[in-house]
């Protein structure tokens, strides 16, 4: 797997503040401490999101300063931007927290080097299906059976899940593929007080987003899958494909009727798509 690092050592980006070669063994054993530091930095940003420098302080055990340093290292590389959080209901004074998150330069980092092959791989099943839809198909028939098949790995930790709990049981086992998925519960609009609360199944990592950006039928069957998994119907809202920063996946509430506004199972475009009471999908992302 590339890594933050060797990016940068492509890139020509120093390691540390101070480019000169190190003079001392403690100064060689210094810059390496820094480069895994970012590293580490990195990965925190990956695995659970945009983050502010508080937040990565906290989950690191680093000083503000210290994340600071190397989130200016990271920018400074094309590896990481600064945004506004954004800030849902009423906000207090002040301007919104920044966050960091990576770009697109810095996701790829941490993927495998293999894209190129898969996008070969698919781009040959089309072509030799016929190309146009029944090329699309023969890709989507691809995408099905491979996902079912990760499907099958995922079904005894599921059944061993309370019913309540399958979204929890499913996200541990797609972070054991390396989909750094966590579950947020979130009350339905339309749901009564007191009702169970639906989750937002959140994959925080795809390792194959840049193939899913030319093929959405990964996506799709996906979808399907963790459908069948949980046995309802379930909502992708946004991708990491498409451009957002985490794939997230709505699943009602055991017992909650399908929104009037899609069908049962279907993927809607990401951050267009409502939910139960047809506000924006973006509206809930953690």
């Amino acid at each position: 797997m590339k890594n933050i690092r060797a990016h940068a050592a492509q890139s020509g980006e120093p390691d540390a503040p101070d480019c000169a070669v190190p003079a001392t063994a403690a100064e060689a054993l210094a810059a390496e401490g820094h480069r895994a530091t970012r590293d580490r930095v990195a990965r925190s940003i990956l695995d659970h999101g945009p983050s502010s420098a508080a937040d990565l302080a906290s989950r690191l055990g680093l000083t503000p300063a210290a994340v600071r340093r190397h989130l200016d290292g990271l920018a400074a590389a094309g590896l990481v931007d600064a945004r506004e959080q954004r800030v849902y209901g009423s906000r207090g004074r002040g301007r919104p927290a920044k966050v960091f998150a990576l770009t697109d330069s810095g996701r790829s980092a941490f993927y495998q080097a293999y894209d190129q092959l898969a996008a070969d791989a698919l781009r040959w099943i089309s072509a030799a299906a016929g190309g146009g839809v029944a090329g699309e198909e023969a890709v989507a028939a691809f995408a099905r059976a491979r996902l079912a098949r990760q499907g099958e790995r995922y079904q005894d930790a599921l059944a061993a899940a309370g019913s309540g709990q399958r979204a929890e049981a499913l996200a541990r086992a797609l972070s054991a593929d390396g989909y750094a998925a966590t579950v947020r519960r979130v009350p339905s609009a339309a749901a009564a007080p007191g009702a169970p609360a639906g989750a937002q199944l959140c994959q925080h990592h795809c390792p194959v987003a840049h193939i899913a950006e030319q093929f959405p039928q990964l996506c799709e069957a996906e979808t399907e899958v963790f459908s069948q998994l949980l046995g309802t119907h379930v909502q992708r809202l946004a991708t990491i494909a498409h451009g957002d920063g985490v794939c997230t996946t709505y699943v009602p509430a055991s017992g909650a009727a399908p929104s009037p506004a899609r069908a049962p199972g279907a993927v809607p475009t990401a951050g267009t798509s409502p939910i139960e009471n047809g506000s924006s999908a973006r509206r809930n992302l953690a």
